[in-house]
């Protein structure tokens, strides 16, 4: 008597051959996911740099000056997004000099210091720089 096998369920070549597709499709899919993830909180401390700059000229709109009081001003947030982990520190860089110009900077922090943008600027005269990156 022969006996016949219904064999059921996979061989490990099966596995091992499913298990090299997921790795090669995660070696593909994870460095575009981190790179969209970068450019999402990028995209945040951009809106929030013009944020402050609007803000800025609202102060010289009412003061005919950027300072308060011969003062640099207070900016109303200095970390982007404004609450939860900082991805980025505002600041304003040279308010303290002239009355009629600024530069707004966005410093990268912790995993968004890889960033290939950088440090972004505006200032005054709308001016943003790197200019490839906004």
């Amino acid at each position: 008597m022969s006996e016949v096998r219904n064999n059921k369920g996979f061989s490990l070549m099966e596995l091992m051959i499913v298990v090299a597709i997921i790795g090669i499709i995660a070696a593909i899919a994870y460095p575009s996911y981190l790179n969209n993830v970068r450019e999402t909180r990028r995209a945040t401390a951009q809106a929030e740099l013009m944020e402050i700059a609007q803000w800025m000229e609202r102060q010289y709109s009412a003061n005919f000056s950027y300072l308060n009081g011969g003062n640099p001003p207070a900016l109303p947030f200095t970390q982007s997004p404004q609450s939860g982990t900082a991805f980025y520190n505002l600041s304003l860089v040279n308010g303290s000099t002239t009355q009629a110009a600024y530069v707004l900077q966005a410093v990268p922090t912790g995993d968004q210091a890889n960033d290939a943008c950088g440090t972004l600027t505006v200032n005054q005269t709308g001016a943003r720089t790197p200019a490839n990156c906004w």
